[in-house]
């Protein structure tokens, strides 16, 4: 049976140190679900998620957050979307042939990861960082370490549980104010949950999991947050962009197919458009400028 997907937050209570567990197997499914990528592809989208997920939950901010890998290989873009409620989609953009047990570097070739928030208010901001490391956890500890923020470490597994595709992970980071000496107890604590395994973060209980690894240490484990796919697409907002196109395209459109067919590349949704409804929007269009 499959684990609920949740995010759990812990603390040290001996160390200036917090952590992170995720599971988010049944997110990941929806989002490779309408899609037909290469293995390889899904494994990076399943590290982008976890990724995603354990980011956000270190920020204390209602809003957005966007973490998307872009490069001149095959795999032209690779993103992850999600917000403070643990709300996740995702999609790849292909373009060639990626391998059989392609690396991060063959698939996107000379790139850079974008990580982008965007609180509900307050103002933007925007990290990139080059794609130098061999793995996606290596880049992120680069970001960490480029973008001088706590010390930080994350722990990406993504692999097969009870014949389905399952993703987890966990985050480890210094408090602010961290007293002297916490700089060699994260370090013991890395090297410790380095070696959690895939299959122990998708089938064990949080607190089994956290007694294996840290048995020796009095961790304070939270209540859990809730992790879900959840897509931001809709009627309305096809309709908000066909107002945006000029009448000449939206008619040659509709003379050439019948009809205007808006799929949405997160989650496979078709919105069609005919005649009369289009007729609608351009009505509804002059209405909210007069």
């Amino acid at each position: 049976m499959f684990k609920q997907d949740q995010l759990h937050r812990f603390l040290f209570e001996n160390y200036s140190v917090r952590g992170e567990l995720v599971l988010a197997s049944e997110t990941y499914q929806h989002i490779l679900e309408n899609h037909d990528y290469p293995q390889p592809v899904q494994q990076l989208l399943g590290e982008l998620l976890v990724a995603t997920s354990l980011l956000t939950a270190t920020l204390k901010f209602d809003g957005d957050i966007t973490v998307q890998i872009q490069g001149d290989g095959p795999v032209k873009l690779a993103v992850i979307n999600g917000n403070h409620q643990q709300q996740m989609r995702g999609v790849a953009r292909i373009d060639g042939l990626v391998p059989e047990n392609s690396s991060l570097k063959q698939m996107v070739g000379t790139g850079y990861m974008v990580i982008t928030i965007t609180p509900t208010h307050g103002e933007r901001y925007q990290g990139v960082v080059a794609l130098e490391g061999e793995t996606l956890a290596d880049c992120l500890d680069d970001y960490f370490r480029q973008s001088e923020q706590l010390p930080t470490r994350l722990f990406i597994r993504t692999g097969i549980q009870d014949g389905r595709i399952a993703a987890g992970g966990m985050l480890l980071q210094i408090l602010p104010a961290a007293e002297q000496g916490s700089a060699e107890a994260f370090d013991h604590l890395v090297q410790l949950t380095a070696t959690i395994k895939g299959e122990e973060l998708f089938s064990l209980e949080v607190k089994e999991i956290l007694h294996r690894l840290y048995h020796e240490e009095d961790v304070i484990l939270y209540e859990p947050q809730a992790v879900e796919f959840r897509c931001t697409c809709s009627r309305q907002r096809c309709a908000d962009t066909l107002v945006t196109l000029s009448d000449e395209d939206v008619n040659h459109i509709l003379q050439k197919d019948g009809n205007i067919d808006m799929a949405c590349e997160y989650c496979g949704t078709h919105y069609i458009f005919d005649a009369d409804d289009l007729a609608a929007i351009r009505t509804e269009k002059k209405n909210r400028f007069h």
